[in-house]
């Protein structure tokens, strides 16, 4: 463990490594930004990781996603998360769920014991509710706004809910939250650079087998949806370890 870690531990110290290894953190949505969250995490030496995504791999996934690969499509993204992690840490305790964030299953998916969430869904609906469902919990939020369409890694920043701009997800995410009363105390990752006008980068749309009516996809890179995955985790480990993030 301690040469696992060692450049971890030159940083942060003993106790900074030690916080991390005791730390339980909930992931949930393993797809683009999910999936190196996830990554960063085992790495950095957290000890007890709840991964949860309800889909399996899909061909389409493999311009973005870490876990997409020829030959894990087909395979379900949870699993897939659950035996990398411990590839790198064969230490950490994975608690991987193939299921989908919902009211119901919410409760279950934020069973203690737990210290932070990380919130990579890419659905309007299921996203608010965890968030709603983690501030009630009291429970930190570290959550990700919209990557897909932005090419500039420069203009990503983290910042309370309140205080995004510039990113339609956010927008939607802080009319629901305002209808339910709740106005701040959820941290993002979002990007100030505006999307780009529709006749150069038109959304489409894609039929996802049993999951009802088409849905909207965009064009992404796997270098910005990387960097929100990997600045979620740093966020993270900051909190866990009582780092006070730069002004």
């Amino acid at each position: 463990m301690d040469e696992r870690f060692k450049r971890t531990r030159l940083l942060l110290g003993d106790e900074g490594l030690e916080r991390l290894s005791r730390a339980h953190v909930l992931v949930v949505g393993l797809g683009a930004v999910g999936s190196f969250a996830t990554e960063a995490l085992a790495r950095s030496g957290v000890g007890h990781l709840r991964l949860v995504d309800c889909d399996c791999v899909a061909l389409s996934n493999c311009n973005r996603q870490l876990y997409a690969l020829q030959s894990t499509i087909g395979k379900a993204k949870a699993e897939l998360a659950r035996e990398r992690v411990l590839d790198i840490n064969p230490s950490c305790e994975v608690d991987a769920r193939q299921q989908f964030a919902s009211v119901e299953t919410l409760p279950e998916l934020l069973a203690a014991p737990l210290d932070v969430v990380v919130d990579a869904i890419d659905s309007l609906g299921p996203k608010v509710e965890l968030m709603l469902a983690a501030l009630d919990a009291g429970i930190p939020i570290y959550s990700s706004m919209g990557a897909a369409r932005r090419r500039d890694p420069s203009q990503i920043r983290v910042a309370d809910i309140s205080k995004t701009r510039f990113c339609p997800l956010a927008r939607a995410v802080r009319t629901r939250l305002h209808r339910r009363g709740v106005k701040g105390g959820v941290n993002c990752v979002f990007s100030t650079e505006p999307a780009p006008d529709d006749s150069i980068a038109p959304p489409a749309e894609e039929d996802i087998p049993g999951r009802g009516r088409a849905r909207v996809i965009m064009g992404s890179l796997p270098t910005i949806t990387g960097i929100f995955g990997l600045t979620l985790a740093n966020a993270v480990i900051d909190h866990l370890t009582a780092v006070a993030p730069a002004p």
